[in-house]
Order: C-alpha cells, then structure tokens, then sequence
C-alpha cells in the first residue's frame, strides 16, 4: 500500500528514507535509519521488528541483500512483507513478498532501492529509480523527495494519496549538532501529500540547514547599516545592544538561529528580514 526509496548519499555520510502511500502517517511506520550504518522501508504488511533488527545488522557490517535475506527468512509472514535496505556501501536490496497486492515489486541499484505495492504498475518504482539517478545533482533530502515525486507523478499508490515521509540522518546533522537526525518530515493526512513535503523541506531548508561559507557577508559597512535599520524597524534595541545581539535575538524568535554566524550574516537570513521588516532603502553597496 506504499512505495518508497531507500538511498545514501555519494560519500556515505548520509542515509535517508522517502515514502507516500494510501495509508495514514505511513512516515511514522515506514522508515529506519542510523547514520554511517544504513535505512530500510518496511512496508505492505508492515513488521516493525524489521528497524531496530535490520539497523542491527547493518552495524554489524552485515550487507544490505544479506540483511534482507535474514530477516525475511525468520519471519513467518515473509510472503506479505516488502522492504528496501541500503547500507554503508554496495548496492541496496528489496524484497517483495508474493502475497504482496499487485502491482508490486522493486528495483536497486549502487545506494538505492526503490519498492512499492498497491501501484497503478512498475513505471511507479522505475520513475522512482530514474528520479534518483538523474538527480545526483541536486541536495540529498531534495532528492530524495524529487523521486518521490516522480513515482507520485507516474501513478503512486493506485488507491489515492494521503500520506508521505522523510526521514534523513547524517552524524551530528541534526538541530545544534545534537543528533544525527537531519530531517525528520511527515505528513500523515493530505490530498496532496507528497507536494506538502516538499513544501515542508523548502521551509525546513531555510530555517535550519547550516549556511553556505562562501556566500556569507561581513556583518560591518553597508551591510550592517541596513541590518541596524531593518532590526530597528522592527523594535529591536540596535543602539542598546549592538547590531549583532539584537540580530541573535531576532533570529531566535525566527526560528533561524542555526544559520548564524559570529561576524557574518547569512545571505539567506538578510533575504528574510529584509522580507519581514518595514521597508527601508537598502544601501547601495549592500548585497
């Protein structure tokens, strides 16, 4: 009743799930992963057993089509189960039971495996691994989801849509570096599920991905002056704390603290107080 893609990134550091399915908070039941270890998707009729069991197994060094052929094989109700499992290297591995509703199946490649059941057909699961083979240029949690979107767009669960997840890891990527857990997404109940994923990445991008080195500003100069107007203009004390603290707090209360930086502002952070605050002219010289 689900399709997925299991998948790590192209160094290995990061390992991420993304499901939709006819089927209520799917992302709460669907995915596992550990980072530097693997992901896996258990799916028709779910065995959460499968997550914490195959994740075990994967750090254990155990490889992906191995973990599969454990598991399946100690589990009574193999012929209705499917699962995709991608470790720390090789190719990934899915298993589809034969009591699985059709359409079903799966298809893997180096880092990946895509599966689903309950499909309109096999272009589901082949839009979903050519999604993720073109899109290598793309940030790993958006592709992920960009895949997603073409099994979506090429028929998905054929009963309808109501749910999808994403679930990515990558050690010390979560909020302040205090988990792996990069992204952690879900939409339970939607008409429109996995387009509200994106949705919720695109804004999940902007509030806490860290910032690009390159493209920061010197928080000194024109830069700065505007930075003081615009924090002004939206009662914060620039005179009483100095730009940079009042733009500490003002970023808390946005919600952007993880794009700080001592010094420097994130172009990314200047875009959305600009968009936020009374207008005020910027300065010539301002980026």
């Amino acid at each position: 009743m689900t399709f997925s893609l299991v998948a790590r990134s192209a160094d290995g550091r990061l390992h991420g799930v993304a499901v939709a399915s006819k089927f209520l908070a799917a992302g709460a039941l669907v995915p596992a992963a550990a980072a530097e270890v693997g992901a896996l998707a258990t799916q028709a009729h779910v065995n959460l057993a499968y997550r914490p069991q195959g994740l075990t197994l994967l750090r254990t060094g155990v490889a992906a089509a191995d973990v599969v052929a454990g598991l399946v094989a100690a589990d009574p109700e193999r012929e209705h189960r499917q699962l995709g499992v991608v470790g720390v290297s090789g190719s990934g591995a899915s298993w589809t039971g034969p009591a699985c509703h059709p359409w079903a199946g799966g298809r893997t490649g180096d880092g990946w495996a895509a599966q689903g059941n309950v499909l309109t057909g096999p272009e589901v699961v082949d839009a979903l691994g050519d999604a993720w083979l073109a899109g290598s240029a793309l940030p790993f949690a958006e592709r992920l989801v960009a895949a997603l979107r073409a099994g979506d767009e090429a028929g998905g669960d054929r009963r309808g849509r109501q749910s999808a997840g994403l679930l990515v890891v990558q050690r010390g990527g979560g909020y302040a570096g205090g988990s792996d857990v990069l992204v952690d997404l879900r939409v339970d109940d939607h008409p429109d599920p996995v387009a509200e994923l994106s949705r919720l990445l695109t804004v999940h991008t902007m509030l806490f991905s860290r910032p690009d080195p390159a493209t920061l500003l010197d928080l000194s100069g024109a830069v700065a002056e505007e930075v003081a107007a615009l924090l002004g203009a939206l009662g914060h004390s620039v005179a009483d704390d100095g730009t940079e603290a009042a733009l500490i707090s003002w970023a808390g209360l946005e919600n952007l603290e993880e794009r700080l930086v001592p010094g420097r502002i994130d172009p990314v952070v200047l875009t959305h107080l600009r968009g936020v605050a009374p207008h005020v002219p910027a300065p010539r010289s301002a980026s």
